[in-house]
């Protein structure tokens, strides 16, 4: 049958659509094969989000993330090539084929569901009220009487004046390094802050000798995978409930952490 130009440059353009979905359909689900025939996994880490992910005195990063994306290598008996990102290339760096998985302070939402998919939790995330290790405290109650520097309309801001008791002398600054200057100089006694930010400033001023004290609110870490690519998520999950059950995960959490991973969600 003879087709008019027009309707046979549409059948051709249809032709050409349906090879390149056959291709990506091809492509989906190879990402695991890929990672064991070329024995190298490629992670997309933070080196600006300590203590998940940092750069070490020797220039290296370091951190509870890139201790995560070593173990899963390991186990997966591949060489870990880590790929830094900063928060806004994390997702695009899955997308564009540049990671495997992503192991970032990656947080699970819908939005973000529309276009990757996510492994079991492997960290906590949270925000705390963190304070010298001199000074007891064991719940909110013990605040009483006791300065606490948060930033100004910060979740931890809004998570602590759903618990403080009244007589806490609470102390609001503009942003996280007024905050953190606060806590520094002596001006409050504790503060209350996210577990990165807190990390950061712990790592940086050891002379603090300070340390997580109470939970405000917890926001747990998610492994990034490329949407479709359910083999490597399930051998992901796989990797992260063995952890799980031999603590290896609560290992890696008090390390950097000071705490326990705890009971994270699937």
């Amino acid at each position: 049958m003879k087709l008019p130009n027009l309707n046979k440059r549409r059948f051709n353009l249809f032709l050409a659509c349906t090879a390149l979905l056959s291709a990506t359909g091809a492509h989906a689900q190879t990402a695991l094969d890929d990672i064991m025939k070329s024995k190298v996994l490629k992670v997309a880490v933070q080196t600006d989000s300590a203590p998940y992910g940092f750069v070490g005195t020797d220039l290296k990063p370091i951190g509870l993330d890139i201790d995560m994306a070593n173990y899963i290598g390991k186990k997966l008996g591949v060489a870990v090539e880590l790929v830094p990102v900063v928060s806004a290339s994390r997702i695009p760096a899955l997308q564009t084929r540049k990671a495997d998985l992503v192991i970032a302070t990656l947080g699970k939402n819908p939005d973000r569901e529309k276009v990757i998919d996510f492994s079991s939790s492997y960290s906590p995330f949270f925000q705390a009220v963190f304070g010298p290790k001199n000074v007891s405290v064991k719940s909110f109650a013990d605040l009483a009487g006791k300065s606490v520097g948060v930033t100004r309309g910060a979740m931890e801001d809004q998570e602590l004046g759903k618990v403080a008791p009244s007589g806490v002398d609470t102390k609001r600054f503009e942003d996280n390094n007024a905050t953190i200057s606060a806590f520094v100089s002596g001006q409050v006694q504790f503060v209350a802050l996210g577990a990165s930010v807190a990390g950061n400033m712990m790592t940086k001023n050891p002379q603090l000798s300070s340390e997580y004290k109470l939970l405000l609110k917890e926001s747990p870490n998610f492994i990034g995978v490329a949407k479709g690519e359910d083999k490597l998520k399930a051998k992901v999950n796989e990797i992260v409930a063995e952890a799980k059950k031999s603590g290896e995960l609560d290992t890696l959490s008090k390390k950097w952490l000071g705490r326990p991973a705890g009971d994270l969600p699937i």
